[in-house]
């Protein structure tokens, strides 16, 4: 039955209560004598009390609030319950999702079967709960996981693994335990391990000694270099330049900006030069 029919319905049953009740306790007061002592013929009478009407709760606005929740999307609903599982950590029956996000579970199978598939939720066929793709819980564990994943990883991997992981991060970095960085294609952050074996501490002389060695400009050079002590680069620039010969390719020219036209309209910056503005005159 649609919710407004239902409200019109428990409107009017609250009216027919209201005048039933009336209607009572107006016949009791007629019929009923008042207990009190014998007074005067011609003492006035105490007045009656006038009934008063009982008040229902009007919960209409909840009911409304409900109903919007329950006909909104599957994916609105889906995020009202993943919110609550994120938050709050805890594993929640269907009754007790109902309570909390007003998200009937078992009265909609498009949204039990999407909560139930869904790679943020475990289900362990009675509680829904919050699924993270790392379990951990605390940052003892979090500084083990990077540990293991020497080459890094990426911080999106255990941002939800629970609630204060970020904060973690930023405590294991400032305490030199791991470096973060952000990876400039992705636009990633990436978290590595400080191995503490291998701090070791580097002579002034040795780094100016480090940073004077110029490399060379040209790619072939710097692979004839590394070729020399005994390593293979991973560039074939002779290759690579013989097929652009064979096949007739040609490096890409930069394409020239198109010099901008200065008309009467255009914003002059260059006052103090006269001379450059002289066209503009005639």
């Amino acid at each position: 039955m649609d919710l407004k029919d239902s409200l019109s319905r428990f409107k009017q049953q609250q009216e027919r209560c209201q005048s039933s009740l009336a209607s009572i306790a107006a016949s009791q007061a007629s019929t009923t004598k008042p207990k009190h002592r014998a007074q005067p013929i011609n003492a006035p009478s105490a007045p009656a009390r006038p009934a008063q009407p009982i008040k229902f709760s009007n919960d209409t606005e909840r009911l409304q609030h409900i109903n919007s929740i329950r006909k909104s999307p599957v994916g609105a609903q889906i995020k009202l319950v993943i919110e609550l599982l994120y938050k709050t950590r805890q594993a929640f029956t269907a009754e007790q999702i109902n309570d909390a996000t007003y998200v009937d579970i078992n009265g909609n199978k498009a949204v039990f079967d999407s909560l139930r598939n869904n790679l943020k939720v475990h289900y362990d066929g009675r509680r829904f709960s919050y699924k993270s793709k790392h379990d951990l819980e605390g940052k003892d564990q979090l500084l083990d996981l990077i540990r293991c994943h020497q080459e890094g990883l990426a911080v999106v991997e255990v941002k939800d693994a629970y609630p204060s992981v970020l904060e973690d991060l930023q405590a294991l970095k400032a305490a030199g335990e791991v470096w973060l960085l952000s990876n400039m294609d992705s636009q990633e952050d990436i978290v590595y391990p400080n191995d503490p074996k291998v701090k070791i501490k580097v002579d002034d002389d040795l780094k100016e000694l480090f940073r004077g060695i110029e490399l060379p400009r040209d790619m072939f050079d710097i692979e004839k270099e590394l070729q020399k002590n005994g390593m293979k680069p991973m560039t074939d620039t002779t290759k690579r330049r013989a097929a652009a010969q064979i096949h007739g390719v040609k490096p890409k020219a930069k394409p020239k900006k198109k010099q901008r036209e200065i008309t009467k309209r255009t914003k002059l910056t260059n006052a103090h030069l006269p001379e450059l503005f002289q066209h503009l005159k005639s």
